[in-house]
């Protein structure tokens, strides 16, 4: 698996519904596949110091990004029995109540899907260079901490 390429996760803007139930019925023909799980990381409309975030522009070091994504990838086939794993992140502005990051994962045994979706997702958190500006309704602007 060293050798495979690695993929670009990002996308411009949210991520649709559309897309997310495309992805899920792409894998109904996969029938060693016995579950899914799916994360759905969506813009909060958070109030910090009395304003409202109403969006959140991410950006990254796209190489570096997806070069981190791929060894979490890796990693995660390597420690889990899964048959498809797929991550996209949101580039550019996300308005609240928006999805920026999915992560789907799929294995022959569902106990499988749950272990490796949070191993995931806190590997993404802890370790790919992605960075979120909250705007605020008042268009005033910060750099997000992550938690």
């Amino acid at each position: 698996m060293k050798d495979k390429k690695i993929k670009n996760v990002f996308r411009q803007g949210a991520i649709s519904s559309e897309f997310i139930g495309d992805s899920i019925a792409k894998h109904q023909a996969k029938t060693s596949i016995g579950a899914h799980n799916i994360f759905l990381g969506q813009v909060r409309a958070d109030v910090i110091d009395d304003k409202t975030v109403s969006a959140i522009e991410y950006t990254a070091y796209e190489d570096m990004a997806n070069a981190k994504f791929h060894e979490i990838r890796e990693a995660a086939f390597e420690k889990f029995e899964l048959t498809c794993m797929h991550i996209y992140h949101s580039l550019g502005t996300v308005k609240a109540g928006e999805i920026c990051l999915f992560v789907f994962v799929s294995s022959p045994r569902r106990k499988v899907v749950f272990k490796a979706l949070e191993f995931i997702v806190e590997a993404i958190k802890a370790d790919v260079p992605v960075f979120g500006k909250e705007v605020f309704e008042d268009e005033s602007h910060q750099w997000k901490v992550n938690n």
